[in-house]
């Protein structure tokens, strides 16, 4: 393993272990604001709420820092990943024009189909069309 891929790996599991003391810090203050009960006395308490997040978290860490398994899949996707050729900046500013252009067009075009649907169906029960509408 590259110590370049290692580093990559070390970060990347970090922040997904700070992603996930973020949720489950969330979830915990749901909880606190729910529960109610001992439960919810529990819950409430800054140690618990503030530690079991850290906890889950550095738990998160480290079993993926020293899973070879984890590691080894890790390393192979970052390879796989420092192989892909991305497109120059000229090439996605040209992309992204023609995204928008599209999106432009299609808007319109929705747009127009829908003014002209609502008019027709407004002027058929206006008109009462052939008697169907009665």
């Amino acid at each position: 393993m590259e110590k370049t891929n290692d580093k990559i790996i070390t970060v990347s599991f970090l922040s997904g272990a700070i992603l996930l003391g973020i949720v489950v810090n969330v979830l915990m203050e749901t909880m606190a604001a729910v529960a109610t009960g001992p439960f919810g006395r529990v819950v409430s308490h800054d140690l618990v709420r503030h530690g079991v997040p850290f906890l889950a978290g550095l738990f998160l860490f480290f079993a993926l820092q020293f899973n070879k398994r984890v590691k080894h899949w890790a390393d192979e996707v970052v390879t796989e990943i420092s192989r892909v050729v991305w497109p120059s900046r000229r090439d996605t500013t040209a992309m992204t024009v023609v995204v928008c252009v599209m999106l432009i067009i299609s808007g319109v075009t929705l747009g127009l189909l829908d003014v002209v649907s609502g008019s027709l169906i407004d002027w058929l029960l206006q008109h009462n069309f052939m008697g169907l509408f009665s």
